[in-house]
């Protein structure tokens, strides 16, 4: 169980959340750097490099895929990743499915993740937004204000609390 005061100074990720990053170095290592050196070596076979529009952008897009490599090999090694429910399901922690209720009746369904896996458009909200921190340690049935910037507060309350992906076995 991921309860508020183990996630200060730790980087949780989902087992879905780590397979799409290593994914992603496997990529740009594989295929997407591969790809760009051959375009910069034949952009390079052309001539004057200095006015080479090919040349100049490829090797700007190398720089950001090898660090973007590193970033990623370095974050992969940082990363704890967490594949079991916690013991206790009636409660809000890290990986779970949480639907809320506005007070304009409108239901939203969000999966509390790690910063590196958050994805609002996708339903994935990270522990550390201020959403997903005022969630931490909810029950079904709880209510919750959160304070916008710059705009009125909002409350939601809890409509449901899952552990397994909706869809899936025991989702919803």
């Amino acid at each position: 169980m991921v309860r508020r005061a183990e996630l200060r100074g730790r980087s949780y990720v989902t087992p879905e959340g780590f397979a799409a990053l290593r994914e992603e170095l496997e990529s740009l290592w594989k295929v997407e750097r591969r790809r760009v050196t051959r375009e910069v070596a034949d952009a390079a076979a052309q001539g004057d490099r200095s006015e080479n529009a090919e040349y100049i952008y490829g090797k700007k897009r190398l720089r950001e895929i090898d660090r973007r490599i590193r970033y990623l090999s370095k974050r992969l090694d940082e990363l704890t990743v967490v594949s079991e429910p916690p013991p206790r399901s009636d409660r809000v922690y890290f990986g779970a499915w949480v639907a809320l209720e506005d007070e304009a009746g409108e239901e939203r369904r969000y999966r509390l993740v790690g910063p590196d896996e958050s994805d609002v458009e996708q339903g994935r909200i990270s522990i550390d937004s201020p959403l997903g921190r005022a969630l931490l340690g909810k029950q079904e049935g709880d209510e919750l204000e959160l304070r916008r910037p710059g705009g009125p507060a909002v409350s939601y309350t809890v409509l449901s609390i899952d552990y397994a992906e909706p869809g899936g076995a025991g989702g919803g």
